[in-house]
């Protein structure tokens, strides 16, 4: 593969930057057109086309898969037990690749890691497989527009000549937003106000400040004996790094040098260079830059890493440890282009906030959910220490509400990565590499069906949608303890996404938690009280609180929840149960939840039964 060197970061609008001379008349018609560099743009392209929509990526790299690969953040976080959609898959080829969960287990920080490249081989080859998806890499565009009912641009390919592209639906795959402000999206930048996003903990006044960004590298074990010691970098100062292991520094919470760097041990003696604490993040707040001024930033930040890894070599010892000469495809052996943590956020229909996630049966927005994460907030702001400093508050597992892929003013247009609409605090747990997989594919399936109907996204049913997304393998509900090959999975989302049955959040470290308890019993009066914002018909009253749930006293709220049209003989319910449960009929015996999903899931069918609208609650 020839060497390239990413200079201008991952802005689509470096795709502008090209000349119009040698475009043609041919136009290509497509039903979803993916511009972007970035995780979310594989995920959307791919699902899109096996959704059926004829599907158009433009990736202005030679890789795909964005901050997982091209990036080089190859040490995923987060939702290892919810191995949602095309995450699960694209971590089954690693543990095959690889030899085995344990296989991925190399470092301390992830249980996931892997080479980049080996990342990158398998979207290659998911996307080779995928027979309506035209894939551009190293490609260029200009004269975006939305006209005539479509959306039109001029496609300029690394190879072939350069024509017109047609396509129903737009998505947006950058790790920025470029795409989407380039079309009049509104979105916000930096830290909004507690008075705007609704966050008791958010700062008093609003300000422009994003995370730190990384240039990140990929070091290699060379043996004992070996010196790959790089050239020191132009005014290398290693007092910068002093507190970044134990080396120079008297801080108790500081980490020995041999666990910094085994943080981000991959397989095959590599190592990710990916240390927030006095490593090698970065602050510039480069999203509304051109891209000659984002090229100036990113040149500096890579300087902060090669100064990093000049004093990884020089100061502390690690000599042996250089470059990894056979993963990237660029002339420095430097990642494709940089991690960026946070962009623009979009104004979408709905916006996600900290409240949401600590309380979310308090709201509505759970019912929306199509994609799910586990990692707690999380930001950098070591590079810029004025930062406002935000109380963190630890929270459970979470979703996505689809709303937030959504613009709320422009048509035609879907978000597939980071730059989705949820507050700063919130960006903090959304943008991690597993749920800005799912965000993508949940928006190639939302592009697709959008095509298919020839309608706006907006226009979509939110239960359509997210039935076509659990037929793909995901995850509606970050339920924990129901994994996707237990055959009540499918229901146990469905009625959870209605609140019938709700689960219960645990933050939990790294690796927070929602429990759905599949094989418990249940309070009685906590079931009825429950449905009745289903179906209000429900009487809660002369039960005992201390109740447990029988198999009877169910059949006969299931009976209620039918209505006199529809009716359960005796022997069908018999039937019913002993097909669910294995079991003889037995009135008094307590009802396992599983089962009761189950039930409701094949009788009332109550999450196709009532629509509901992008924020969760039920039309009439």
């Amino acid at each position: 593969m020839k060497r390239v060197i990413y200079l201008a970061g991952v802005s689509l609008t470096l795709f502008l930057l090209t000349c119009q001379s040698n475009t043609t008349t041919t136009i290509h018609n497509y039903e979803v057109v993916v511009l972007g560099e970035g995780t979310g743009a594989v995920a959307a392209a791919i699902q899109a086309a096996r959704s059926g929509a004829k599907t158009l990526l433009l990736n202005p790299l030679p890789w795909l898969g964005g901050m997982l690969t091209s990036a080089g953040v190859s040490a995923t976080d987060g939702n290892h037990q919810l191995p949602a959609g095309l995450w699960g898959e694209f971590r089954q080829q690693l543990r095959d690749h690889y030899g085995g969960a344990d296989s991925l287990f190399t470092g301390w920080v992830s249980n996931t890691m892997f080479e980049p490249k080996i990342g990158a081989k398998y979207w290659a080859d998911m996307a080779k497989a995928t027979p309506l998806l035209t894939l551009h890499n190293n490609s260029t565009y200009a004269d975006l527009k939305y006209e005539n009912g479509a959306w039109q641009l001029v496609v300029k390919p690394e190879n072939g000549k350069s024509y017109t592209a047609r396509a129903k639906e737009l998505v947006d795959g950058t790790d920025l937003g470029d795409v989407a402000a380039s079309q009049g999206v509104a979105y916000d930048l930096g830290m909004e106000a507690g008075s705007l996003s609704g966050e008791s903990m958010a700062p008093a006044k609003a300000n422009d400040i994003i995370q730190d960004f990384t240039y990140a590298a990929i070091l290699k074990d060379f043996g004992p004996g070996a010196d790959k010691t790089i050239p020191q970098p132009p005014n290398y100062d290693p007092s910068v790094f002093d507190c970044a292991c134990r080396h120079h520094c008297e801080l108790e919470t500081a980490h020995p040098c041999e666990t910094m760097i085994s943080y981000g041990k991959l397989p095959n003696g590599k190592y990710m260079i990916n240390w927030p604490i006095e490593g090698n993040d970065y602050y510039s707040n480069m999203v509304e830059m051109s891209d000659a001024e984002r090229a100036v930033v990113y040149q500096k930040a890579k300087e902060k890493t090669l100064a990093f890894i000049y004093y990884i070599q020089h100061e502390l010892g690690f000599k042996h440890l250089g470059l990894a000469p056979d993963e990237f495809p660029t002339a420095d052996l430097l990642p494709l282009m940089p991690y960026h943590r946070e962009g623009r956020r979009i104004k979408g229909l709905v916006r996600l906030n900290v409240n949401h996630i600590l309380r979310p049966f308090d709201y509505s927005l759970y019912r929306t959910g199509i994609a799910v994460g586990d990692y707690p907030i999380d930001h950098h702001h070591y590079e810029y220490p004025s930062a406002p400093e935000i109380d963190f508050p630890p929270v459970p597992s979470f979703n996505i509400p689809l709303g937030a892929l959504i613009p709320a003013e422009v048509d035609h247009l879907v978000i597939a990565d980071k730059p989705i609409s949820v507050s700063n605090i919130v960006n903090g747990s959304s943008r991690l590499q597993p749920v800005v997989l799912q965000i993508g594919q949940a928006a190639g399936i939302l592009a697709a069906m959008a095509a298919k109907q020839g309608v706006s996204p907006r226009a979509l049913k939110v239960r359509e949608v997210q039935e076509e997304l659990l037929a793909a393998g995901g995850y509606l509900l970050p339920y924990m303890d129901v994994l996707p090959d237990d055959p009540a999975f499918a229901a146990i989302h469905r009625v959870g996404a209605t609140g019938m049955l709700k689960g219960r959040g645990i933050p939990y470290k790294w690796a927070n938690q929602t429990r759905f308890y599949p094989d418990t019993t249940i309070n009685t009066l906590a079931f009825v009280t429950d449905i009745q914002a289903f179906d209000p018909r429900v009487d809660t009253s002369g039960i005992d609180p201390g109740e447990l749930l029988t198999t009877g006293k169910f059949m006969g709220l299931l009976q209620d929840l039918l209505g006199e049209e529809k009716t359960l003989s005796a022997e069908a319910i018999e039937s019913a149960v002993a097909e669910m449960t294995g079991d003889a009929y037995r009135a008094e015996v307590p009802i396992l939840k599983r089962h009761i999903a189950l039930l409701l899931d094949k009788y009332v069918d109550p999450f196709h039964q009532k629509a509901i609208a992008f924020d969760g609650t039920y039309l009439k």
